[in-house]
């Protein structure tokens, strides 16, 4: 397993922008996915986006256009901009890592409340 730490997290209000950064512990491992998933009250956790070390992306839907994630692979850190927020887009964000070479792990970080409100 990995250790992440998150950032970035707050209230904003509709039509603002916020930042999400997730830092991973190790160094020494490439082909690391990482991705931002989130939870609101009473749903299940949902993907938001995803980057592999190659820089592949993939978006849900509801965010594609509005949020952009990137990485820093110098930096061990994903980055999740979001623009446009949506009284929709507030829940818990997640950050996630996740190998499947060996070592494989799948960590997620403890999140942060995202809470959008006019």
């Amino acid at each position: 397993q990995v250790q992440l730490e998150e950032s970035g997290g707050g209230l904003v209000q509709p039509g603002g922008s916020l930042r999400l950064s997730c830092t991973h512990s190790r160094s020494s491992w490439g082909a690391i996915t990482m991705g931002w998933y989130r939870q609101a009250p009473g749903k299940q956790r949902e993907l938001v986006a995803t980057i592999t070390s190659g820089g592949n992306i993939r978006y849900a839907d509801s965010v594609e256009g509005r949020f952009t994630i990137s990485r820093d692979n110098n930096k061990r850190t994903a980055y999740l901009q979001m623009d446009n927020l949506q009284l929709e887009d507030t829940a818990v964000y997640y950050c996630n890592a996740k190998r499947t070479m060996t070592p494989t792990f799948n960590s997620w970080g403890q999140g942060t409340q995202v809470t959008v409100s006019s």
